[in-house]
Formats: structure tokens, sequence, C-alpha cells
């Protein structure tokens, strides 16, 4: 009786050790338990110049969590940032990328960190400019065309000698036009459906914001039209005679 009494407490306790098992599965497994930094660190700059870019992140960030203050995590900190960036984390990227400037801005890598912080907005400005296309070219917001060139321009600024600053440059001098582009297009849109003072305030906002660009000679262009069009002929005349001196034969 004894035994046909503890039989089923034994299959309970086996049932336990059963589901007790199962709920352990591999990937539930902390494998980075015992992991030191260096290991951490080790382990997640491989990763990152392999290109497993998820694996990265996910180092990166418990080495923050564990190490907060080893080197290996200020550093972590910093190539995080490209992680981000190569994961298409865009927002994730920015925020390292801030968080990074306010709490060290000192620091002798800081300079990358504004350049990066100016490349990931170069790259979502870039994406939405040549994919994201909408009947009212209005609608495509410039912001991170603008942050990246203010970035881009706090780096040349702070950090003439910077190895990041030439190519920093370059990507300012293409963001500047993108932007005078993306204003021209708005007052193309504008003069398309005969809103005539809105389309003159963008063809104006080039000409005043965005000298030495190529758009330029096209917002003149627009605005004679523009003033012709209002009735406005001596504005149009003025604006004429400075097309003339900067642009005629």
């Amino acid at each position: 009786n004894m035994i046909q009494i503890l039989r089923p407490f034994s299959i309970i306790l086996l049932l336990v050790s059963t589901l007790s098992a199962c709920s352990m599965l591999p990937e539930q497994i902390d494998m980075t338990k015992e992991w030191s930094a260096n290991r951490f660190y080790f382990e997640a700059h491989e990763a990152m110049t392999s290109g497993d870019y998820e694996k990265a992140i996910d180092y990166f960030e418990k080495l923050q969590a564990r190490f907060p203050y080893d080197k290996h995590a200020l550093q972590a900190q910093i190539e995080i940032v490209y992680t981000y960036y190569k994961w298409n984390e865009t927002e994730s990227a920015i925020a390292a990328a801030d968080r990074f400037i306010k709490q060290h801005p000192r620091h002798p890598s800081v300079d990358y960190v504004y350049y990066m912080r100016g490349l990931v907005n170069y790259n979502a400005g870039e994406t939405l400019f040549s994919k994201y296309v909408p009947t009212d070219p209005g609608m495509r917001d410039p912001k991170a065309m603008r942050e990246a060139f203010q970035y881009f321009s706090k780096l040349v600024e702070r950090f003439p000698n910077s190895k990041y600053t030439e190519d920093a440059r370059k990507r300012m001098l293409y963001t500047r036009n993108k932007l005078a582009e993306h204003e021209l297009h708005v007052a193309r849109f504008y003069l398309g459906r005969e809103a005539y003072v809105a389309a003159s305030k963008r063809a104006n906002y080039v000409i005043e914001n965005f000298q030495k660009t190529p758009a330029v000679e096209e917002a003149l262009l627009l605005s004679i039209e523009i003033y012709n069009k209002m009735g406005m002929e001596e504005m149009a005349a003025d604006a004429q005679r400075v097309y003339d001196a900067n642009y005629g034969s």
C-alpha cells in the first residue's frame, strides 16, 4: 500500500522535473552570464566586423548594462552608434550618438560620433528623397537632411583637423544642394496650383539662403514667372536684372 501511495507522488515529481527542464530551452539560457567586460567587447566587436549586427547590438547593450563603468563599455557606446546605423536602427543610432556627445564632449573620439550623427541623418534623408515621392513634394520633410548638415557643420567647425572633416565638407555641399532642390520642388508645386504667394516665398527662400547652389538660377527664373503671373511687373524686372547680371550671356 505504501508503494502504491508513493508511486503517484513520484510521477508528480517526475513531471515537475520534466517541465522545469523544458522551461530552460537552449535559446533561453544566457550563455553570457559569466562573461567579463573584455569578453563582451571582443565578441561584440567580432560580430560587428563580420556583419552580424544584431548579435553585436545584443552584446554591446549587455556590456553597457552589466559593466557601465568599464572602459570597454565606453568604447561600446561609440561602436554601437555605427552598429545601429548598419542595422537600420536609425532612431537608436541617433539616441546613442546624442547621449555620447552630451556625456563625453571632450572624448578623443567624439569627432567620429559627430560624423556618424550626421551620416545617419544624411542617409535617412537621402532615402526619403529618393524613394518616397508623394504627390505633394511639401510632404517630404527635409528634417533629416537639415540635421545632417547641422552635425557635419559642427564637426567641421570644432574639429577642422579630424580625418572625417573632409568627407563631411563634401556631404555638406551635397546636402545643401538637396535642401535647395527641395524648396524648388515645393515652389513648382505651388506655382502649378496657382498659389503664387506661396510659390514666391519658396523661390525667394532659395535665393536668399542657398547662394552659390545650382538651384538659385532656376529660383530666379521661377520668381520672374511668378511675378509676371501676379502682374507685378516691376518685381519681375528686378528679378530679371539680377538673373542677367549673374547668369546672362
